[in-house]
C-alpha cells in the first residue's frame, strides 16, 4: 500500500509541474516466487505492476515511474528473516543466502541507493516503467 499511497500524492503534484521521477523498491521477490513468503512476494509483484502502468499514464507528463528489485540487502531486514529461517543458526541462513548469489554476498544500502540516485537523475531522463534487478547476478539463472 505504501508504494500504491505514495504514487497517487506524489503523481498528483509532479503531474502538475509537468516533471518528475519516482524510483520505488520492489524486490527480486517481485519477480519469483518464495516459499512462506507469499504476502511479500505479492506485494512486491504489485509494486512492479504500479509502477509499469503508473510509467504509461504519467509519460505524456513527462514523469518517469521505475522500480529496483534487488535481492538480499546487508539490513536489519535480512537479519531478521536469517533469524526467522534458522533461529540461533542465523549465521548458517547468511552463508546460505550469500551462497545463492554468484557474487556470494549481500548487497550494500549504498549499492541500492546509487541505482535509485541514478534513475532518479537526468542521466536516465529516457528510462521509465522499467525495473532493474541489483541482485549480484542472481538473475541471469532465472527469469
Amino acid at each position: 500500500m505504501g508504494a500504491f499511497f505514495g504514487l497517487k500524492y506524489v503523481l498528483k503534484q509532479m503531474k502538475e509541474q509537468n516533471s518528475g521521477a519516482v524510483v520505488n523498491t520492489a524486490s527480486n521477490g517481485g519477480l519469483l516466487g518464495a516459499s512462506g513468503m507469499s504476502a511479500y512476494v505479492a506485494s512486491k509483484h504489485a509494486v512492479i505492476g504500479l509502477n509499469k502502468t503508473a510509467a504509461l499514464e504519467m509519460a505524456e507528463y513527462n514523469v518517469r515511474v521505475n522500480a529496483v528489485a534487488p535481492s538480499g540487502v546487508d539490513t536489519a531486514m535480512m537479519k531478521s528473516i536469517e533469524k526467522n529461517a534458522m533461529g540461533e543458526n542465523a549465521g548458517e541462513a547468511r552463508k546460505q543466502f550469500e551462497a545463492s548469489v554468484p557474487l556470494n554476498r549481500y548487497a550494500t544500502a549504498e549499492e541500492i541507493a546509487d541505482l535509485m540516485l541514478f534513475l532518479s537523475s537526468e542521466k536516465a531522463s529516457f528510462i521509465s516503467g522499467s525495473y532493474y534487478r541489483i541482485d549480484g547476478a542472481q538473475g541471469a539463472t532465472s527469469v
